[in-house]
């Protein structure tokens, strides 16, 4: 440790005395630094002693400094200047060169739909800023975004303290999701037929309970239960299990298994989403907000290509035109089986 540090030297005397090295009286110090005389008088001889030579001598009304103490000032002063210009004129954020690394909270239905656009889209635009993500769920987040172990999060959310900001990205409800090969639900299905079919089901505790459970009191047939959303389009395709998912989910893992489809969820229900939440303390900081700015255009562009999607695969219908002549035209990724007789319906089957 430095010898100067040994001595306990407080910092504050070196701007106490290249104050009244400036102007030339210990009074036009005090002044200027709103202390008394005695008060600034104190702290130079604490410094001198600190230092252990005279750092002043008296000259007509005023001071001026000693050698020593002319050294001293000249070795401070840049110093000061600088310190003070990096704690009131911070550098500005340039993405380019900025090697940021900001932590993302992320829930399970978010990674796969936000991580691989805001990836490349940080190569092009802020290829030194770096991203760790760190799973979180509306029963963590509010604890991950006060103690600071997430700079930012995208995430469903309850209730939260008034010092986290939120910013909805999407409101969307549920769908059934399923293998038209093996399954036979319908476009609209009734409760009875979704009832009687067996499920896979998204469980956070661990168990055979999943949001319809404990949302309606509705037991479905669960024939497994998995941590997290990733998986299920594999367990789906070629199976005759039926998924409840959230309808952004779902039109994500459409894009990847086109064979799948999916209906509506026949219990009513009111729409939910999710939103990009982060701490009101870091609102103003640039490389946050970047990131934060990037996420939003990422949603926007997602939410734009599902609303050309649904308008393609759903035109206004015409006078005279039949459902299942509708249907019959459609084999894009949301196709999803009517009835029995349905003839695409017997083709995929």
């Amino acid at each position: 440790m430095s010898g100067a540090y040994a001595r306990d030297l407080d910092l504050n005397l070196l701007r106490l005395l290249v104050v009244v090295a400036e102007a030339g009286s210990i009074t036009a110090a005090a002044a200027r630094l709103y202390l008394t005389q005695p008060a600034v008088s104190l702290a130079l001889r604490r410094l001198a002693d600190a230092i252990g030579e005279p750092l002043l001598a008296r000259h007509g009304r005023g001071v001026v400094l000693t050698e020593r103490g002319a050294r001293l000032v000249d070795e401070v002063r840049p110093h000061l200047e600088a310190m003070v210009h990096a704690a009131v004129s911070p550098p500005a954020f340039d993405p380019l060169t900025s090697d940021r690394t900001i932590r993302l909270g992320l829930a399970d239905a978010a990674d796969e739909w936000l991580l691989p656009p805001l990836l490349q889209l940080l190569a092009r635009r802020a290829p030194r800023m770096r991203i760790v993500c760190v799973p979180v769920q509306f029963r963590t987040i509010g604890d991950a975004l006060a103690t600071r172990r997430v700079d930012m999060a995208v995430t469903v959310a309850d209730e939260l303290p008034r010092s986290i900001v939120r910013r909805p990205l999407f409101r969307g409800g549920f769908v059934c999701m399923f293998d038209p090969r093996h399954v036979r639900l319908g476009r609209r299905p009734t409760l009875r037929a979704y009832l009687a079919h067996e499920h896979v089901v998204v469980s956070y505790n661990g168990d055979l309970r999943g949001v319809v459970e404990d949302t309606y009191g509705v037991e479905r047939r669960v024939r497994c239960s998995v941590p997290g959303f990733s998986s299920v389009g594999a367990i789906l395709e070629g199976s005759d299990l039926v998924a409840t998912l959230p309808e952004i989910v779902a039109h994500r893992i459409l894009e990847r298994r086109p064979s799948l489809c999916i209906a509506s969820f026949p219990l009513p229900h009111e729409p939910g989403g999710m939103d990009l939440l982060w701490p009101s303390a870091v609102d103003s900081d640039d490389a946050s907000r970047f990131v934060r700015d990037a996420i939003v255009r990422i949603m926007d562009g997602i939410l734009a290509a599902d609303a050309r999607r649904k308008a393609k695969l759903d035109p206004p219908r015409r006078s005279g035109a039949s459902p299942s002549g509708r249907r019959s035209g459609r084999r894009g990724r949301e196709r999803v089986e009517g009835r029995a007789g349905d003839s695409n319906a017997r083709q995929q089957r």
